[in-house]
Protein backbone atom coordinates (compact mmCIF):
# COMPACT_ATOMS: atom_id res chain seq x y z
CA UNK A 1 0.00 0.00 0.00
CA UNK A 2 1.27 3.46 -0.97
CA UNK A 3 0.01 6.76 0.41
CA UNK A 4 0.56 10.22 -1.06
CA UNK A 5 -1.02 13.48 0.07
CA UNK A 6 -1.27 17.17 -0.63
CA UNK A 7 -2.83 19.99 1.42
CA UNK A 8 -5.57 21.75 -0.51
CA UNK A 9 -7.12 25.22 -0.41
CA UNK A 10 -6.95 28.00 2.15
CA UNK A 11 -7.57 25.52 4.98
CA UNK A 12 -4.74 23.24 3.83
CA UNK A 13 -6.98 20.20 3.97
CA UNK A 14 -5.04 17.01 3.33
CA UNK A 15 -6.23 15.04 0.32
CA UNK A 16 -4.92 11.47 0.23
CA UNK A 17 -4.49 8.91 -2.51
CA UNK A 18 -4.08 5.35 -1.28
CA UNK A 19 -2.79 2.90 -3.90
CA UNK A 20 -2.88 -0.87 -3.79
CA UNK A 21 -2.32 -3.33 -6.66
CA UNK A 22 -2.69 -0.57 -9.26
CA UNK A 23 -5.97 0.68 -7.84
CA UNK A 24 -6.44 3.96 -6.02
CA UNK A 25 -8.74 5.30 -3.31
CA UNK A 26 -9.17 9.08 -3.01
CA UNK A 27 -9.82 10.41 0.50
CA UNK A 28 -11.23 13.89 1.22
CA UNK A 29 -10.80 15.71 -2.11
CA UNK A 30 -10.99 19.31 -0.96
CA UNK A 31 -10.81 22.67 -2.70
CA UNK A 32 -8.64 22.55 -5.81
CA UNK A 33 -7.91 18.82 -5.56
CA UNK A 34 -9.03 17.81 -9.05
CA UNK A 35 -5.89 18.48 -11.10
CA UNK A 36 -3.57 16.93 -8.52
CA UNK A 37 -5.73 13.82 -8.19
CA UNK A 38 -6.02 13.33 -11.95
CA UNK A 39 -2.25 13.56 -12.34
CA UNK A 40 -1.69 10.90 -9.68
CA UNK A 41 -4.28 8.20 -10.41
CA UNK A 42 -4.40 5.56 -13.12
CA UNK A 43 -7.18 3.27 -11.94
CA UNK A 44 -9.21 5.04 -9.23
CA UNK A 45 -12.04 3.04 -7.70
CA UNK A 46 -13.63 5.21 -4.97
CA UNK A 47 -13.87 8.61 -3.30
CA UNK A 48 -14.14 8.46 0.49
CA UNK A 49 -15.25 11.32 2.75
CA UNK A 50 -14.31 11.24 6.44
CA UNK A 51 -17.07 13.78 7.09
CA UNK A 52 -19.17 16.36 5.29
CA UNK A 53 -17.41 19.68 5.82
CA UNK A 54 -16.96 21.67 2.61
CA UNK A 55 -13.17 21.74 2.72
CA UNK A 56 -13.11 17.92 2.62
CA UNK A 57 -15.76 17.32 -0.07
CA UNK A 58 -15.44 20.28 -2.43
CA UNK A 59 -14.11 18.30 -5.40
CA UNK A 60 -16.42 15.29 -4.97
CA UNK A 61 -18.69 16.17 -7.88
CA UNK A 62 -16.04 17.14 -10.39
CA UNK A 63 -13.97 14.04 -9.70
CA UNK A 64 -17.00 11.79 -9.91
CA UNK A 65 -17.94 13.31 -13.26
CA UNK A 66 -14.44 12.79 -14.63
CA UNK A 67 -13.72 9.37 -13.11
CA UNK A 68 -17.18 7.76 -12.82
CA UNK A 69 -16.45 6.23 -9.41
CA UNK A 70 -18.64 6.01 -6.29
CA UNK A 71 -18.60 8.42 -3.36
CA UNK A 72 -18.73 6.96 0.16
CA UNK A 73 -19.88 9.22 3.01
CA UNK A 74 -21.01 8.58 6.61
CA UNK A 75 -24.81 8.61 6.73
CA UNK A 76 -25.14 11.37 9.34
CA UNK A 77 -23.20 13.84 7.18
CA UNK A 78 -24.99 13.17 3.88
CA UNK A 79 -27.02 16.35 4.31
CA UNK A 80 -23.84 18.44 4.12
CA UNK A 81 -23.01 17.06 0.67
CA UNK A 82 -26.50 17.71 -0.63
CA UNK A 83 -27.43 21.06 0.95
CA UNK A 84 -24.30 23.28 1.45
CA UNK A 85 -25.37 24.13 5.04
CA UNK A 86 -22.52 26.60 5.56
CA UNK A 87 -23.39 28.58 2.39
CA UNK A 88 -19.84 28.34 1.05
CA UNK A 89 -20.93 27.70 -2.53
CA UNK A 90 -19.82 24.10 -2.21
CA UNK A 91 -20.61 22.05 -5.33
CA UNK A 92 -23.39 19.70 -4.26
CA UNK A 93 -22.67 15.99 -4.45
CA UNK A 94 -24.48 12.76 -3.75
CA UNK A 95 -23.15 9.75 -1.90
CA UNK A 96 -23.45 6.52 -3.84
CA UNK A 97 -22.69 4.53 -0.70
CA UNK A 98 -24.31 5.75 2.50
CA UNK A 99 -21.91 4.51 5.15
CA UNK A 100 -23.46 2.98 8.25
CA UNK A 101 -21.78 3.30 11.64
CA UNK A 102 -18.55 1.27 11.84
CA UNK A 103 -19.19 -0.36 8.45
CA UNK A 104 -16.46 -2.22 6.54
CA UNK A 105 -16.12 -2.37 2.75
CA UNK A 106 -13.79 -4.22 0.40
CA UNK A 107 -12.22 -1.55 -1.83
CA UNK A 108 -9.06 -1.90 -3.94
CA UNK A 109 -8.58 -5.38 -2.46
CA UNK A 110 -8.39 -3.92 1.05
CA UNK A 111 -10.70 -3.89 4.05
CA UNK A 112 -11.78 -0.28 4.51
CA UNK A 113 -13.53 0.43 7.81
CA UNK A 114 -15.29 3.64 8.80
CA UNK A 115 -14.94 4.10 12.57
CA UNK A 116 -17.54 6.52 13.94
CA UNK A 117 -16.15 9.29 16.18
CA UNK A 118 -18.84 12.01 16.18
CA UNK A 119 -18.47 15.43 17.73
CA UNK A 120 -16.82 17.57 15.09
CA UNK A 121 -19.74 16.57 12.86
CA UNK A 122 -22.56 14.06 13.44
CA UNK A 123 -21.03 11.51 11.07
CA UNK A 124 -17.35 12.26 11.63
CA UNK A 125 -15.40 9.06 11.03
CA UNK A 126 -11.88 7.69 10.91
CA UNK A 127 -11.17 5.58 7.84
CA UNK A 128 -9.05 2.58 8.75
CA UNK A 129 -7.10 0.91 5.96
CA UNK A 130 -4.64 -1.79 7.02
CA UNK A 131 -2.13 -0.20 9.43
CA UNK A 132 -3.25 3.36 8.77
CA UNK A 133 -5.92 5.69 10.06
CA UNK A 134 -7.22 8.65 8.07
CA UNK A 135 -8.67 10.69 10.87
CA UNK A 136 -10.30 13.58 9.03
CA UNK A 137 -11.03 16.23 11.64
CA UNK A 138 -11.52 13.93 14.63
CA UNK A 139 -7.94 14.19 15.89
CA UNK A 140 -4.80 15.96 14.76
CA UNK A 141 -1.22 16.07 15.95
CA UNK A 142 -1.64 17.31 19.55
CA UNK A 143 -5.20 18.52 18.97
CA UNK A 144 -8.83 17.60 18.24
CA UNK A 145 -11.47 18.81 15.81
CA UNK A 146 -13.38 21.93 16.72
CA UNK A 147 -16.80 21.56 18.30
CA UNK A 148 -18.06 25.14 18.01
CA UNK A 149 -19.48 24.79 14.49
CA UNK A 150 -23.15 24.29 13.65
CA UNK A 151 -23.98 20.56 13.98
CA UNK A 152 -20.91 19.97 16.20
CA UNK A 153 -21.39 18.50 19.66
CA UNK A 154 -18.98 18.84 22.61
CA UNK A 155 -20.91 16.06 24.36
CA UNK A 156 -20.41 13.64 21.47
CA UNK A 157 -16.75 14.63 21.10
CA UNK A 158 -16.19 13.81 24.77
CA UNK A 159 -17.67 10.35 24.21
CA UNK A 160 -15.49 9.90 21.13
CA UNK A 161 -12.34 10.81 23.03
CA UNK A 162 -13.23 8.35 25.77
CA UNK A 163 -13.76 5.67 23.10
CA UNK A 164 -10.42 6.58 21.50
CA UNK A 165 -8.58 6.29 24.81
CA UNK A 166 -9.73 2.65 25.16
CA UNK A 167 -8.15 1.52 21.88
CA UNK A 168 -5.43 -1.02 22.65
CA UNK A 169 -3.50 -1.02 19.36
CA UNK A 170 -1.31 1.45 17.51
CA UNK A 171 -1.49 2.70 13.93
CA UNK A 172 -0.14 5.64 12.00
CA UNK A 173 -2.68 8.47 11.83
CA UNK A 174 -2.94 10.60 8.70
CA UNK A 175 -4.81 13.72 9.76
CA UNK A 176 -7.17 16.01 7.91
CA UNK A 177 -4.87 18.97 8.50
CA UNK A 178 -1.21 19.06 9.48
CA UNK A 179 1.28 16.29 10.10
CA UNK A 180 0.80 12.55 10.61
CA UNK A 181 0.95 11.12 14.11
CA UNK A 182 0.08 7.81 15.81
CA UNK A 183 -2.72 6.48 17.99
CA UNK A 184 -0.46 5.90 20.98
CA UNK A 185 1.13 9.35 20.80
CA UNK A 186 -2.24 11.06 20.71
CA UNK A 187 -3.63 8.85 23.47
CA UNK A 188 -0.88 10.27 25.69
CA UNK A 189 -2.02 13.83 24.91
CA UNK A 190 -5.72 13.86 24.22
CA UNK A 191 -7.07 13.38 27.75
CA UNK A 192 -6.55 17.03 28.61
CA UNK A 193 -9.33 17.97 26.19
CA UNK A 194 -11.90 16.20 28.34
CA UNK A 195 -11.62 19.06 30.83
CA UNK A 196 -12.67 21.58 28.17
CA UNK A 197 -15.70 19.80 26.73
Amino acid sequence: MKIISKPMGDYQTNCYIVSNFNQEIIIDPGIGAVDWVLKNVKNPVAILNTHGHFDHIWSNTQLKEKLNIPIYCPKDDIFMLENDPFSQGTPKSKADVIVEVDATYKIANMDVKFLHFPGHTPGCSVIQIEDSWFSGDFIFENSIGRVDFPYSSPKEMKKSIEKFLKINYDKKVYTGHGNPTTIKVEQSRIGVWLDYL
